[in-house]
Parts: structure tokens; sequence; C-alpha cells
């Protein structure tokens, strides 16, 4: 399990999602939080990959940072994207660590945080109001629609969620610079959350009241989860068509098929036979 955790990145990953999942363990008689740092990414070919989780004290500066570096020491390299929660200390970790890369926060945890300023009865009003921000065409249109919606808020004596959305909806815009069909995929970190919630649900059988007797099994118990997605879930059929990202100015290629990249370093797509840690299409859980 270390040997997969630690392995070798090959290729470019244009694409990365960060998330976390928070479990518990004891220590000292009693029980903790223990954080669980989770990385995939899309490659240059456009397969999903999951390249790593490790421990983290806390979902704080110091646990990201170790994190990123810990992929960048395995051979991360490539990233134009990272998506993620507006996690504490991620977007100064991703800064030092990526410089090229540009940050997309997740827009769905985006709805939940405005939402949560709000009263119950307007919620979903307002999370309709904030999707109408994304489904504009244009970063200019999106940011005309996103001065409505603050103006809508004030004026419904919404002001703790105005504030909110002026001074943080410009985190979750970013991924309006890149191809327009790859938006729906990389505006949020959903793909990642369903890994996630997988381990949780799994987890819950040990019980409720469950506790991991030392930070490693918890750790142990979750990469094995994650390794048998990888090595398990296949799919001839990709993820995304990245064509239109390294040469948007030739014809783009049919939306499901993913042609080599020219000039890429990435390796070759590997066939059914070969055993590899990459995960295809929409990362298919196996069986239970």
């Amino acid at each position: 399990m270390d040997a997969w955790r630690n392995r070798r990145i090959e290729g470019e990953h244009p694409y990365l999602y960060l998330g976390g999942i928070v479990m518990k363990r004891s220590w000292a008689g009693e029980v903790h939080n223990v954080s669980l740092l989770v990385a995939s990414a899309v490659n240059a070919k456009g397969f999903r990959e999951i390249l790593g989780i490790c421990e983290g004290t806390q979902e704080g500066r110091s646990g990201w940072s170790s994190f990123l570096r810990h992929l960048v020491n395995r051979g991360l390299k490539g990233v134009q994207l990272v998506v993620s929660d507006a996690c504490q200390g991620l977007v100064e970790s991703v800064a030092n660590s990526l410089p090229e890369a540009r940050y997309q926060r997740c827009t769905t945890h985006f709805y939940s945080k405005v939402s949560s300023r709000v009263p119950s009865t307007w919620a979903r009003k307002v999370s309709h109001r904030l999707k109408a921000i994304h489904a504009q065409e244009s970063p200019a249109a999106a940011e005309e629609k996103a001065r409505t919606v603050i103006a809508d808020l004030r004026a419904s004596r919404m002001a703790k969620a105005a504030d909110l959305v002026e001074q943080e909806v410009h985190e979750t815009l970013t991924y309006y610079a890149f191809p327009d069909i790859h938006w729906r995929k990389i505006r949020t970190v959903n793909p990642l959350e369903c890994i996630m919630k997988d381990i949780r649900r799994r987890n819950r059988v040990l019980g409720v009241d469950c506790a991991f007797r030392d930070g490693q099994s918890c750790l142990r118990r979750a990469a094995a989860r994650l390794w048998r997605i990888a090595e398990g879930a296949r799919s001839p059929k990709c993820y995304m068509n990245m064509r239109p990202l390294y040469q948007p100015q030739l014809f783009e290629a049919p939306a499901n098929q993913c042609t080599p990249v020219v000039g890429s370093e990435s390796p070759e797509v590997p066939s059914a036979k070969t055993s590899t840690s990459v995960v295809q299409g929409g990362l298919q859980l196996p069986g239970r």
C-alpha cells in the first residue's frame, strides 16, 4: 500500500482536485478527529487518476503544503487549475507549491456557505439565484449577473449573504478561462466528493462511535479503498476531450473522443490488460 501511495506520477495533469476526509482515531484514551487529504486529477489524455492520500493533523496550511510538496516530489507537473473547497490555508499552499496553477473554488460548497447565511425558507431561492451566475456564457455576463444577485440580496435584507457573495464570488469564476466543454466538470469537486462519500459509508459499518486505534490504521483503510477504486474501476470512456485545452486553434474532436496530445509527455493510454492506477471515465466504483 505504501508503494502505491508513493509511486511516481507520470505525465502532465492539467486539472487537479483536492479534498479532505475527517475521521476519528483514539489518542491517549480520547477520541480525536484526523484529516485525510486526497488528490485526484485529469491527465493530458483526458483520463482521471487518484494521485495520493496522506494524513494531516488538520486541514490547515501546514498540512496542505506538506501534501502538495509530496505530490510535486513524486512528479506532479503541468497543473493549470486546482479545484477545491475554500479550505483554510489551501490557496496559500497552492500559490507556493504550484505557482503557475490557478485556483477554482467549488461552486457547490460556495452555494452551501451562502445558503447558511440566509433564512431556511429562502435557502432554495437563493441557491437558484447563485446557480444563474454560473449559467452565463461569459465571465463578463457572470460578473454582471453576480452584481444583480448581490443587489437582490441587499434589497431582501440579507446583507451577510450579499457581503459574502460580493467578497468571494470571483473565486468561483476561474473556470471561464478554460475550454467551455470542460466548464461543468472543473467548477466543482463533486467527482472527488463521491469517492470520499464512499469511504465514509464503508467506515460506518464499523459503528458510528468507532475510532481507529491510530492515524496509520485510519490512513491504510482509506488508502486501500482508493487503491481498489483505482485498480478495479475500468472503462474505455475518457472523462474529457483535452484537445481544446492544448490545441484550441484546431478543429475540436468529439467530446467523447480522447486523442493523444501532440508533443505531450504523458504516457500512452494503457490497455485494459495493463495494471495501472489510472481511473478512467466516471470512476465507476467496483462491486462491493
